[in-house]
């Protein structure tokens, strides 16, 4: 090793350029020559290595995540789906605005003070974006360190084991019909440090019954203490009445509407019939798509 490869590992931690060394995105040759620049003209070792062509703009803010311990995935990462933008684009407008309403959550229902450990997300119809948000709001939580657990409660068609590739044979029905362990239904999610994610599992023939069995809240108590965030996907509130055993077990919501698609009526009647049920509503989210 020269000295000049022996700086791209000096330091508490390792660099940019042994970050990208190890992980194949860049040669010694290649991060020498981005030295010697960055010697010549007092550069940093990013502004470098871009001028020279050897890396883009993704590779360095990619890397500066890795360093800073803020986990996303690159592009053509497939071991998630794209929906789940959070993991892909964190510097986005869209992610910004999630980045905001997990700031107020903090400050509004997951504060020590309130109390709050679990949030169902709910809307009134399908498509205005509830298991988006509730999916991308998990990730944002989870690269804030917070120990985060989504849980897929929408027992009619799920989507969560999709969005994040993994098996749904086990799951939350799963445990509610006595079938399996909590332990052997959550699934880590390996690219994405801190979060978890509790599948469905198969869909049963009865599944408001399921969720309104004792157990569910039981359930809820449990993963509370072991997980910093909960944070539950529910299915469509216009359609069943499975969001109230949801949200009665939660305590907390937030409902999501879409704009231009969302009817202000059947909102207004959500919202009113989770107060009613003695849930705290913290917000709701506009989906502009």
């Amino acid at each position: 090793m020269n000295a000049m490869t022996e700086q791209l590992h000096s330091g508490a931690g390792p660099s940019i350029g042994a970050i990208l060394i190890d992980s194949g995105r860049l040669t010694i040759d290649a991060a020498e020559r981005i030295l010697r620049l960055q010697q010549e003209q007092g550069m940093r070792f990013g502004d470098a290595a871009l001028q020279l062509g050897l890396l883009d703009e993704d590779d360095i803010q990619q890397v500066l995540s890795r360093q800073y311990d803020y986990t996303y995935l690159m592009p053509d990462d497939d071991s998630i789906s794209k929906e789940v933008v959070a993991a892909f684009k964190p510097f986005s407008p869209v992610v910004e605005q999630l980045r905001v309403l997990r700031s107020q959550l903090l400050l509004r229902w997951f504060d020590v003070d309130a109390g709050g450990r679990a949030l169902a997300v709910l809307s009134p119809d399908a498509g205005e974006g509830r298991s988006f948000v509730a999916a991308n709001l998990a990730v944002v939580f989870s690269q804030l360190g917070q120990r985060t657990l989504l849980v897929d409660a929408d027992l009619r068609r799920p989507c969560q084991h999709r969005l994040f590739r993994i098996s749904d044979k086990l799951g939350l029905s799963s445990i509610l019909a006595g079938r399996a362990e909590m332990a052997e239904c959550i699934s880590r999610i390996p690219r994405l440090k801190d979060l978890s994610l509790l599948p469905a599992g198969a869909v049963p023939p009865n599944p408001q019954e399921l969720l309104s069995r004792p157990q569910f809240g039981a359930l809820i108590g449990t993963l509370c203490g072991h997980y910093d965030v909960v944070i539950v996907d529910t299915p469509p509130a216009a359609r069943t009445a499975d969001h109230q055993a949801v949200a009665s077990r939660t305590r907390g919501a937030i409902v999501v509407a879409r704009r231009h698609r969302s009817s202000a009526q059947r909102l207004q009647a959500l919202v009113r019939s989770l107060q009613d049920g003695g849930t705290v509503v913290v917000g709701s989210v506009l989906n502009q798509g």
